[in-house]
C-alpha cells in the first residue's frame, strides 16, 4: 500500500508530461503536412546521386594523358 503513495504520483507526472510533449508538438507545427513526406517517397529524382569524374563527361576533350 505505500509503493501505491509513490507510484500514483509518479504516473500523473509522467502524464502529465505526456500531454505537455503532445501540446508542444502540435504548436510547433510537427503535425502540419502529414501527407508530404509520404509524396516525396514516390517523387523521382532527374539528377544523378554520384558525381561525374572528369573522365567520364560528355563532351570532354582528350588531352595528351589520355588513352582515345
Amino acid at each position: 500500500m505505500s509503493s501505491l503513495y509513490f507510484l500514483i504520483p509518479l504516473a500523473l507526472i509522467m502524464l502529465a508530461g505526456a500531454i505537455w510533449a503532445f501540446v508542444w508538438s502540435v504548436r510547433s507545427g510537427q503535425f502540419e503536412d502529414m501527407e508530404g513526406p509520404a509524396h516525396r517517397i514516390l517523387m523521382d529524382d532527374d539528377d544523378p546521386m554520384i558525381p561525374l569524374d572528369s573522365r567520364s563527361r560528355p563532351g570532354r576533350k582528350a588531352g595528351k594523358g589520355d588513352q582515345a
